[in-house]
């Protein structure tokens, strides 16, 4: 508010009440800096962040409510950096309005995405929102809808990466699950149903862990602080837009790890896969996503020889490294987001199939891991495939083929690709399973793949990392010709 020596009248007052404003707007309801504000602040680079409409306050008059309106209108947006790099950024205040949002409100967060848009940077969106401003009517529902239009503009052009700060229910949930990276923080809730009606605790239902055991959340946070934390580490493998070239770094020093010895000579054995690809990528660079959700398949970041990819992996530790419904969608929404953004991806592959279960055909197994393949196929950055120890049948195929897509392909002595297990094989020929040694010694091996170009070379386990650096230097070259079409239909 101005001083009571404040002269409109002079340049020297109105710059006092531009700073009164501008004050205002920092502490909107009086009460010190709100948690909104901070949790930018927080994310940016010291001192990089830009504000744009700090002044917006909304127009209604109803029930009142001109004698009500605190500037941000509930939501912070701007610009700003994070390690150099230039994001936007938007952080929804949930203490204003009890956190809904209102006509300008959704205004301002329609001009930050379409500077976001329009400038090619990643955009950022901390939520905490309980939906629309019932006061304000039915253009709050409008400005859903111009929200919702927007996210899904962006979706494939700018990387989104959506954090769970706060309560974010009914309607305001759907918009941060449409981001390429999800991240949710222990103690909030995510959630389209109102507790009175789903009749639990929205934690239960709604809250970090059940986000993640489902896939919705790709990372979850204990705190703010770790959260933002987290999306500084994901920004810094993704590019700025999709024509900018995936991040390069100096490349890193590898792990002592023995790949010669990682396979057990029995193959009742399981071992980590984890443990393949982090003694393959630049040491410490292995970032995972969706680490609950479907764990027998592993998703996730890293630098090889200082390049930005992405991992996809079978992960025998769990159901045998077989595929279910639940992992072919986790792959194949990644495998999307690594083209959509022009980072290679590197298969790891032992998988002996799908899971043959009656509960898995009823959920949907056909038309869930059509997805997979479809991505696949799709796809049109550079794609490595390393068969490690089983590629049998429909897991061969979805799992980094080369007919499929795969670029290169590489199998370990110890692989064996078949199109179905030896015991099979020998009952299929043989009406028996007698001859399953006999099948053993004919097909789980990889060469007869090998003399048939499927596999690029039969390499030894030490050597993987050096054939995926010099296919990685090959494959930046990489050009598609897209056949012309709006787009698929999956």
């Amino acid at each position: 508010m101005w001083g009571p020596m404040t002269d409109l009248k002079t340049t020297a007052g109105k710059i006092e009440d531009l700073d009164a404003k501008l004050a205002e707007s920092r502490a909107p309801l009086g009460e010190g800096e709100p948690a909104a504000r901070t949790r930018v602040t927080q994310l940016l680079d010291e001192g990089s962040f830009v504000e744009t409409d700090a002044l917006a306050r909304h127009r209604s008059t109803d029930f009142g409510r001109e004698h009500d309106r605190p500037y941000t209108d509930g939501v912070v947006t701007g610009y700003g950096t994070i390690d150099g790099r230039r994001v936007c950024v938007f952080s929804q205040d949930g203490e204003i309005f009890d956190g809904t949002m209102g006509e300008v409100y959704a205004d301002k967060l329609t001009k930050v995405y379409d500077l976001a848009i329009k400038t090619g940077v990643p955009i950022i969106g901390i939520y905490e929102s309980t939906g629309p401003r019932v006061q304000e009517g039915i253009v709050t529902m409008a400005g859903y809808a111009r929200l919702m239009a927007r996210v899904s503009q962006a979706s494939g052009l700018i990387p989104q990466i959506s954090v769970v700060a706060g309560n974010t229910s009914g309607i305001a949930a759907f918009a941060p699950t449409f981001a390429d990276v999800l991240v949710v923080t222990q103690g909030t809730a995510l959630h389209q149903a109102a507790s009175h009606v789903a009749g639990a605790e929205p934690e239960t239902f709604g809250g970090a862990a059940a986000h993640a055991e489902s896939g919705t959340a790709h990372l979850v946070a204990s705190d703010d602080k770790q959260a933002l934390s987290l999306v500084r580490d994901v920004v810094a493998y993704l590019p700025a837009n999709n024509r900018a070239e995936a991040p390069r770094v100096e490349a890193g020093s590898v792990a002592d790890f023995d790949l010669n010895s990682v396979i057990p000579d029995t193959a009742a054995q399981a071992y980590d896969m984890s443990d393949v690809i982090k003694a393959v990528v630049d040491e410490g660079s292995f970032f995972e996503l969706s680490a609950e959700a479907a764990q027998n398949i592993v998703t996730g970041f890293a630098y090889i020889d200082g390049r930005a990819v992405g991992i996809v992996a079978n992960q025998p530790l769990a159901l045998a490294g077989a595929l279910d419904s639940a992992a072919a969608e986790k792959a194949a929404r990644f495998v999307r987001t690594c083209d959509a953004f022009n980072t290679p991806i590197v298969e790891f592959v032992d998988s002996p199939g799908f899971v043959p279960t009656p509960e898995e055909e009823k959920a949907g197994l056909l038309r869930r891991a059509s997805k997979f393949a479809y991505a696949q196929a799709e796809a049109s950055v550079g794609k490595l495939t390393v068969i490690t120890r089983k590629a049998i049948g429909p897991a061969y195929v979805f799992m980094g083929a080369k007919d499929l897509g795969a670029d290169l392909v590489y199998a370990w002595p110890t692989a064996e690709i078949a199109v179905t297990q030896a015991s099979q094989a020998s009952l299929a020929i043989y009406g028996s399973e007698d001859k399953e040694e006999e099948m053993d010694e004919l097909f789980l091996h990889p060469y007869a793949a090998a003399e048939r170009g499927l596999a690029d070379n039969v390499i030894e386990p030490t050597a993987t990392r050096h054939y995926l650096v010099e296919g990685l230097r090959l494959l930046e070259r990489k050009a598609v010709a897209q056949v012309p079409k709006k787009h698929g239909t999956v």
